[in-house]
């Protein structure tokens, strides 16, 4: 399976506000999203993103790439400390299926 390989690669685009997923350098993926300020009530200011849209270009669908784009787009997410409101159905779903990210997922 593709997905599986070393050559695919995670990075993220803040010129065009994207996660891009290559496979051996071509560009077959992204998760688009959009930065939001949102505060509470109590304590420090929060950095909410909407994950917008997941698109895996048809010739590499069905491969397990959307999980492995959106699971590595996640996890950069967390590590800049932002919270994440999943638009994208497919991000919903995904983290209905992986509590494990609970913690940065915020309500839509």
């Amino acid at each position: 399976m593709l997905a599986g390989t070393p050559s695919a690669d995670v990075s993220i685009n803040t010129d065009q506000n994207r996660f891009e997923l290559r496979l051996n350098g071509d560009l077959v993926g992204i998760v688009g999203y959009y930065e939001v300020e949102s505060s509470a009530k109590r304590g420090p200011r929060t950095h909410v993103v909407s994950f917008m849209h997941t698109v895996v270009t048809e010739d590499f669908g069905h491969q397990g790439l959307a999980a492995i784009l959106v699971r590595r787009s996640l996890d950069t997410a967390r590590s800049y400390g932002w919270k994440v409101k999943p638009v994208c159905t497919y991000v919903q779903r995904f983290l209905a299926a992986n509590p494990d990210y609970a913690d940065i997922a915020v309500p839509l």
